[in-house]
């Protein structure tokens, strides 16, 4: 067992589709795996006593490809979700929170979204966000635009605005100890923008994300034991 466990992690799920390109699949068909292995990381996060997990699933550019696999997708959401609250979800313990600009998605992907949070937001053992529709710069612009309409309405003044205000209005309000990027890619795609400034960040060169495993998840965690945090000090 790792000597120090992060309370919140954060991964970007990358590699689903050239996964299936590998299976010689088509390429949607790789968010198959990807959903599985994601089952697998839920068992291992309460395994090790992770407390917060936040994964990238679906950003807001992500929209711009093919309406084959959109479709796809949306139905795999869908079919998850409503799979969730139905499932023992709760109790385990795993509270499903949802952020990023939902009003892009369907209506019956956002209430299977909106149900599974409902049902889960008093568990406490394991907070899972599902980062979907989400930008890191966008969740900052949705910020700034919600102080400007309370200014605008006399709420708030100008010298209000500081850096707590802008993180008390994002999507997600904690910030990750450590954040995984599986897939080969070394940047950081817009992800947890504000929040994962301090944070320390692992990319995994020759692992995609169906190949992920709980050894990769602990040698992760074992990484991040022997880097010194000093938050700008």
């Amino acid at each position: 067992m790792v000597s120090k466990v992060p309370r919140h992690i954060a991964i970007i799920l990358d590699g689903n589709r050239r996964y299936a390109k590998r299976l010689g699949l088509q390429p949607w068909k790789g968010h198959e795996y990807g959903i599985k292995k994601l089952e697998e990381l839920l068992v291992w996060c309460q395994e090790i006593g992770i407390k917060e997990l936040t994964l990238y699933s679906f950003s807001t550019e992500n929209f711009k490809r093919s309406k084959t696999e959109i479709d796809f997708l949306f139905n795999l959401f869908k079919q998850k979700f409503r799979n969730m609250s139905h499932s023992g979800t709760f109790d385990k313990g795993i509270r499903v929170n949802v952020i990023g600009r939902l009003e892009m998605f369907p209506e019956g992907i956002r209430n299977a979204m909106l149900d599974i949070m409902e049902k889960t937001k008093n568990n406490d053992k394991l907070t899972v966000n599902f980062a979907m529709a989400y930008g890191g710069r966008q969740e900052i612009t949705d910020s700034v635009k919600k102080i400007a309409e309370n200014v605008k309405k006399g709420k708030l003044n100008a010298n209000d605005i500081d850096e707590n205000l802008i993180a008390s209005n994002l999507y997600l309000k904690s910030e990750p100890d450590l954040v995984i990027r599986p897939g080969g890619e070394i940047r950081t795609s817009n992800f947890l923008t504000w929040q994962s400034t301090y944070s320390e960040w692992i990319f995994l060169k020759d692992k995609l994300w169906p190949e992920f495993t709980k050894e990769d998840l602990l040698k992760c965690i074992e990484e991040f034991n022997t880097r010194e945090r000093r938050f700008g000090s």
